[in-house]
Parts: structure tokens; C-alpha cells; sequence
């Protein structure tokens, strides 16, 4: 069996997250949704998505066995049973929508005259907003610490730690420390990456996931759902976030209900709304539409692209998106959506040139011992190129 991931319709509705990678690489829960299929389905796993993406991202197509799954759909134990007995012209829908099929012709992409059949899974998790990524993020923590941790067994938390709750909803993997930190996983399952560190005067409030080689600075407070990828430094508050890989938060200041992508960096006491004063639904900017969209969310704070940083004591509104290598900072709110390559803040933005940007993220990446490939260049200069249209400044 072979899976491909394809991107939903539309894939605009998902940047900037998607502007840089499939949205079959998105993390929710502990995983990342490919992660997920992997380790369900124990198959390779490969997406379909949208040059130059796709080019750093192959995609697997075999003439037989390949099933085309859609991206924004995380699976259950149900479902990843339900596709292995579909046969060529077979598919499966949920709420009437196509999520996965078995093609006549897999190389030509013909979806038309399937035979479907409906999921006997009860209620899937679907990605069909950005906003989706962080209120999923609870249920999506607890299927991940069940696939996980099945079968192994969890290094003792040290005992001058405080845990509340059940200790079979914690999972530390090896290399981890804690240090004097309380953890409560009365509110759900913490699970603690390999060589993670939390440092002392933690509390941390499950669901929470710590991608490997991540840390928790001194003092920090968390609060479930949130999840960090690989290496990763978070301190402050935070609450109901997806922090993806290599991204850092790490000062005193509030992050809720927002998804970072990589390569970010919040400064130090930098805060963001969550809440509209007046308690109204919350819109985002999209790029499907080039307007802002209601979310049918009362609580949605900060969605960020990929190598976008703020200076110290950035303030930001309810429902802002930050798009990708952005550099904010000064006094006041900027926008609710900052265009791709912005430079600057409330008193004004101007282009942030793309040799700049090459510059400070190859700077960046260097420190986790990575470098820019000409591959990111690549992505990063079409996105360049693409976005243009917003930097009327």
C-alpha cells in the first residue's frame, strides 16, 4: 500500500502555513498528519501538491496499491482499516465530502465515476481552516498519545516535581528532564519529547506535546491544548497553540489560540488578543479571497507564516495573520494581516527585500545546525514574486 496526501481545493485558504510546505505536513496533536498516516497505516507516505513545493516535497505515485487521501484529513483507527480493502474505482466520503480513493488510472487523476462508501468513523478530524489546526489540537493530542505511548513505557517523572493527576497520562521519552515544575494531567495527556528539558518553576496543563529537543524556559506556564514541534524554546504563557518546528517564544508575554509555523520568533513581552472586546466572532484574512473571513470563533489570536519574527513588546489584535518572513516591531498594533516579506509595524511597512531575507535565515538556521538550501530559496523567491500584490505600501 502507498498513500499520497493531496492538497485540498483551494489551497490558498491555508496559507500562509501552506505557502511553504503540503498541508499534509501541518502539525496537530503531536503529530504531523503525514506522521499520523505513518504510523496507522505503516505504509509510505508522500504528497501532491503545487510546484515549487512539490519539488522539495516528491511525490510517490504507483500504478497499483496507491491511495489518494485528502491532506486535511487526520485519521482514526476506523478509517486507516477502511482503506486498505478499497479496491481501484472504490472511495470513501464523510458528510459528503471525498477523502480518499483508490484511482482506475492513478497517474492521469481521473476522480470521476467512483463507487462510494460512507466512513464508519464517527467523527473525523478535518482541516478545513487555519483555525482548525489549534481547536483540534485537544482531540488530536489524545489519538497521538494513544498510538504513541501504546506498548512502551515512560521514564519516572523525578520526584522533586509535582504531578496532578494520573500518572499513566504522562510519557516522558529518554534524554527528557523536568526540574521542580507542577504538571496536571487531570485536563489531559503531557507528553514529554526525547531529550526535551523543562526547566524549573514549570506548570504545565495537559493535553500539551513537546516535540524532541524542545524546552520549556523557567517559569513558564502552559495551558492545554498546545503542541511544540522539534526544537522549539517557549516560555511566558501560553494557551491553545501549535507551535511548529524550530520556532521560539521564549519570554514572559501571552500567545492563545494562534499557530506559529517554523522558523519564528516572538520577542520578549510581545502579547497577543485572543478575545474581541466586545466578544464578537472573530474573522481572518484570506488569501483565497484577498478578504477577511469570519471564523465562527469567539476566541482566535495570531496565525503565522514560516521565518516571520516581532521585536520586543509587539503587540497583536485579535485574529491577525502574519504572513511569511515577516520582521515586526514598534510601538502600536500593525494590521490584522501583514503581507508576505513585510518590514516594519504600526507606523508603516516596507518591503522586506528577498536577499535579506536568504541572509537572516540562513543566520537562524545555522544555529540549529541547518542551512538554507536553494530548494527553500527557491519557494521563498516564488512566494516573493507571488505575493507582491499585497505590499502596496
Amino acid at each position: 500500500m502507498n498513500i499520497v496526501l493531496i492538497d485540498p481545493p483551494a489551497r490558498e485558504r491555508f496559507y500562509p502555513l501552506a505557502s511553504t510546505r503540503p498541508v499534509g505536513a501541518f502539525r496537530v496533536g503531536i503529530l504531523t498528519i503525514k506522521e499520523k498516516w505513518e504510523h496507522y497505516c505503516q505504509c509510505p507516505v508522500s504528497y501532491k501538491t503545487t510546484e515549487p513545493i512539490q519539488e522539495k516535497y516528491p511525490c510517490t505515485i504507483t500504478e497499483t496499491g496507491t491511495i489518494f487521501i485528502n491532506a486535511g484529513v487526520c485519521p482514526t483507527a476506523i478509517l486507516a482499516e477502511e482503506i486498505k480493502y478499497l479496491k481501484p474505482g472504490d472511495a470513501i466520503k464523510y458528510q459528503g465530502d471525498l477523502i480518499a480513493a483508490v484511482l482506475e488510472a492513478p497517474l492521469k487523476f481521473n476522480f470521476l465515476g467512483l463507487t462510494f462508501f460512507d466512513t464508519q468513523s464517527e467523527e473525523l478530524s478535518v482541516i478545513n481552516q487555519l483555525s482548525d489546526i489549534f481547536t483540534l489540537n485537544d482531540k488530536e493530542i489524545r489519538a497521538d498519545f494513544q498510538i504513541l505511548t501504546s506498548g512502551k513505557t515512560s521514564l519516572p517523572l523525578p520526584s522533586h516535581n509535582t504531578l496532578i493527576g494520573d500518572v499513566s497520562q504522562l510519557f516522558i521519552e529518554e534524554g527528557a528532564t523536568i526540574n521542580a515544575s507542577i504538571i496536571n494531567t487531570q485536563t489531559g495527556p503531557v507528553y514529554i519529547g526525547k531529550h526535551c528539558e523543562i526547566m524549573e518553576g514549570c506548570m504545565v496543563r495537559g493535553p500539551f506535546a513537546m516535540g524532541a529537543h524542545s524546552v520549556l524556559k523557567m517559569g513558564a506556564k502552559i495551558y492545554g491544548a498546545t503542541s511544540l514541534g522539534v526544537e522549539c524554546r517557549v516560555g511566558g504563557e501560553v494557551n491553545n497553540c501549535v507551535i511548529f518546528s524550530y520556532s521560539n517564544k521564549g519570554h514572559d508575554g501571552f500567545l492563545g489560540n494562534s499557530v506559529l509555523g517554523e522558523w519564528c520568533n516572538i520577542g520578549a513581552d510581545s502579547n497577543n488578543s485572543n478575545l474581541k472586546n466586545n466578544y464578537a466572532e472573530v474573522k481572518l484574512w484570506s488569501y483565497k479571497t484577498d478578504k477577511f473571513e469570519y471564523t465562527r470563533l469567539q476566541f482566535c489570536g495570531l496565525i503565522m507564516g514560516d521565518h516571520s519574527k516581532c521585536g520586543i513588546n509587539t503587540m497583536f489584535n485579535t485574529g491577525t495573520v502574519v504572513g511569511v518572513a515577516c520582521n515586526i516591531f514598534g510601538a502600536g498594533f500593525p494590521r490584522n494581516f501583514v503581507p508576505d516579506f513585510s518590514w516594519g509595524g504600526a507606523q508603516g511597512m516596507e518591503v522586506y527585500p528577498i536577499a535579506k531575507v536568504f541572509e537572516v535565515a540562513e543566520l537562524v538556521m545555522q544555529r540549529r545546525h541547518l542551512s538554507l538550501t536553494d530548494m527553500d530559496k527557491k519557494i521563498l523567491t516564488h512566494l516573493f514574486e507571488e505575493t507582491a500584490k499585497y505590499r502596496k505600501f
